[in-house]
Formats: C-alpha cells, sequence, structure tokens
C-alpha cells in the first residue's frame, strides 16, 4: 500500500493536546507510554516550524478545588493545578517560542476534556487563517477525541496524528474506539513519515 504524502500548505496549524508533566511517567495521571509521542511530536513542530505555521498547545490548568478531582467528586486525582510543576509542558518538548498556549478547564465548577471548551482556540485559529488542523497529544480517549470531535463540528479538516497520541484505556480498547470514532467523525489518520 503507497502512502500518500502529506504537505504543509497556508491554512494548516498543528494542536498539541494536553501534553504535560501530570500525563507523562511519573505524572499524577500518567497515560500508559505517554512519554512515547515526545520525539514524535518534536518531528511535527520541525515541520511545521521550517514551514512557518501556526503552533497551538492546549493545557488542564485546574484550580486546586477542579470538579473532575475525587475530593470534589469527580473521577480522577489531582492533575495538571495551575502554576505547578505537574502542569508545566515536558522540557523535551521542542514548542516554539511563538507556540499559542491556550489554557482550559480553569473555573472549579466546569471540567473541559475539548481544547474548544469555553476557551479562545476557535478564534485564535480563525485569526490565523487556519482551516486544516493536525492535532494528535494525550490522550487519545479523552481530550484528543473531545478535541477532534469539536473541531469537525466547527468545519475544520482534521489530520489525526496517529504516531503522537496514546490512551488511558480505562476500558481496553478504549484508545482504538477513539481512534475509530475521530475516523468516522471524517478525520484522517496520519503519521510523521507522510509529512513532506
Amino acid at each position: 500500500m503507497t502512502v500518500e504524502p502529506i504537505h504543509l500548505s497556508p491554512g494548516d496549524a498543528l494542536i498539541l493536546v494536553d501534553v504535560q508533566n501530570d500525563f507523562l511517567p511519573g505524572g499524577a495521571l500518567a497515560v500508559p507510554r505517554g512519554g512515547d509521542i515526545i520525539p514524535v511530536l518534536n518531528g511535527y513542530l520541525a515541520r511545521f516550524g521550517a514551514a512557518g505555521a501556526p503552533v497551538v498547545a492546549t493545557r488542564d490548568w485546574h484550580p486546586v478545588n477542579h470538579c473532575s478531582f475525587q475530593a470534589q467528586g469527580g473521577p480522577w486525582p489531582p492533575h495538571c493545578i495551575a502554576n505547578t510543576f505537574g502542569a508545566e509542558f515536558p522540557t523535551k518538548l521542542k514548542l516554539p517560542a511563538d507556540a499559542t498556549i491556550v489554557s482550559k478547564a480553569t473555573a472549579p465548577g466546569r471540567d473541559a476534556y475539548s481544547g474548544f471548551q469555553d476557551t479562545e482556540l476557535d478564534a485564535v485559529l480563525r485569526a490565523a487563517g487556519a482551516g486544516r488542523l493536525f492535532i494528535g497529544g494525550l490522550a487519545t480517549d479523552y481530550c484528543v477525541l473531545s478535541t477532534v470531535r469539536d473541531a469537525r463540528q466547527r468545519g475544520y479538516t482534521v489530520l489525526l496524528l496517529e504516531d503522537a497520541v496514546r490512551a488511558v484505556d480505562l476500558k481496553p480498547g478504549d484508545g482504538r474506539r477513539a481512534i475509530d470514532e475521530m475516523k468516522a467523525l471524517g478525520a484522517t489518520a496520519i503519521t510523521l513519515q507522510q509529512l513532506s
């Protein structure tokens, strides 16, 4: 099977979803093999940097009493608390200095899995003239899925970086099902080797 090469062009944007220390090995809510995506994402970042295309990084930026935390009746342990090490991007991730950072789930009583929910992400992308989004990050079955879902609802073309996502897989197969859903929504799964 021949792999179709993909050429970056004006209107393309790279979105890294929640690549934060707490979701990486040793973090408060580590995604299995989450660290594996960092070298791959750095490859995408290098290509986008060479093309002068915009890069956006979303992040959970929770208050200490966020509703998603178990102490407040939520499903998760405390993670990605604003201004802590766990909420920072890993030093090995080569984010460009001009990357746009979008913080989400910043209000105590509202959760947000999607990078579009209660954020300026859509406005940032429209202002940049972006129409085709390359989306990767953590975790496949939660924030990546929700972000892709909302991107498609807003009419963006979505390329899912299948080699740069990892799943929580709370139920075995959740990650695969999430990828299947994203494809059903119209996203195209690609890998770094296709990008020229």
